[in-house]
């Protein structure tokens, strides 16, 4: 079975894409005992706070008498939209190019793996909550689909480590990044300002918890198409994409990507790969996310609000009465 078959099959697509899977919610924040100190004194409080676990993502591979299973990755997540995390991670580091290349999605609540007969709640897409926490995704690719390992390991080095210069980093996006095509996007000035309340709005645990990244996806009309959140900014953004990629919507050369802190490289590195015309930042982008943006000519905005935002590649990409004359030098953003 596909993975688009298996989506139908246990409902995914009924499920509300704003927002992480209502089952998972509770895994989503812990409530702690804390002392609020103010100028009136000490009290107690309950405070929730964004939940921070490892989750370890498999790849199951090879032919139907050889399968290998290996671990990929473990990163801290927020629990919550695991399979869509694992998928996005797979698909921006170039293992996987198709929805048709995965057979199956599993979710484990500990390392058993890799033992035959102990499969527990194999889904595509979706998991269910039995109040243990699942720690392990394993993606099954379908028989005969090849994996770069050697490759794979090189270019997660190469875009994860801060020693790598930034000619080694744009050349290991290069070596993965499927066809572009020219960037026909376009939004209007009035929109963008109206983008970050938007998705303000729709950060429930941000909300919770007043400590996690959101990353959402609009379209050229502004409509808020999904929303993402974790303690990991990257993690927010490959859970958007896995979606995507399950749905069967990557390359998503229609949509704008909001981050809701800053964009650094390793998010537009992301937005490459997610085939994502335009990037916008709350927050300030770093210079290799500049220099990934012009390499590949993803439109870039940074420090979006209701009243402003600056363009650092793009600038014919938005569209607006006033963004098309400049009103004097190059204004410095603090």
């Amino acid at each position: 079975m596909g993975a688009k078959d298996a989506l139908k099959e246990f409902g995914v697509g009924a499920v509300d894409a704003t927002v992480i899977d209502s089952n998972e919610a509770s895994e989503a924040f812990v409530s702690f005992e804390a002392e609020r100190v103010t100028s009136q004194g000490i009290h107690a409080t309950t405070e929730n706070l964004a939940s921070e676990d490892p989750l370890e993502i498999q790849l199951c591979y090879g032919m139907p008498d050889n399968r290998e299973i290996r671990s990929i990755s473990v990163t801290m997540r927020t629990p919550g939209n695991d399979p869509e995390l694992a998928v996005g991670f797979l698909l921006t580091e170039g293992v996987l190019r198709d929805v048709d290349e995965i057979e199956k999605v599993c979710q484990f609540e500990d390392d058993t793996s890799k033992q035959p007969g102990s499969l527990k709640d194999s889904v595509t897409g979706l998991s269910k909550n039995t109040g243990v926490s699942k720690n392990i995704v394993r993606v099954d690719l379908a028989s005969g689909v090849s994996v770069p390992l050697a490759q794979l390991r090189r270019n997660f080095y190469m875009t994860s480590s801060c020693g790598m210069c930034g000619k080694a980093s744009l050349s290991a996006i290069r070596s993965v990044c499927p066809p572009r095509r020219q960037n026909a996007f376009a939004i209007s000035s009035e929109i963008l300002f109206t983008l970050p309340a938007r998705m303000q709005g729709a950060q429930t645990l941000f909300e919770r918890t007043g400590g996690i990244h959101g990353a959402s996806l609009f379209n050229t009309a502004g409509d808020l198409i999904a929303l993402r959140e974790d303690v990991g900014r990257h993690n927010a953004v490959d859970k958007l994409l896995g979606r995507a990629f399950l749905e069967d919507r990557v390359p998503l050369w229609d949509t704008l990507l909001l981050l809701s802190g800053r964009a650094s490289f390793e998010l537009l590195q992301k937005a490459v790969m997610g085939g994502i015309p335009m990037v916008a930042a709350i927050g300030a982008p770093s210079s290799l996310a500049v220099r990934v943006a012009r390499e590949f000519d993803v439109a870039l905005i940074g420090f979006l609000n209701d009243k402003r935002f600056n363009i650092y590649h793009g600038q014919n990409h938005v569209i607006g009465k006033d963004v098309g004359s400049r009103k004097g030098e190059h204004e410095t953003s603090n």
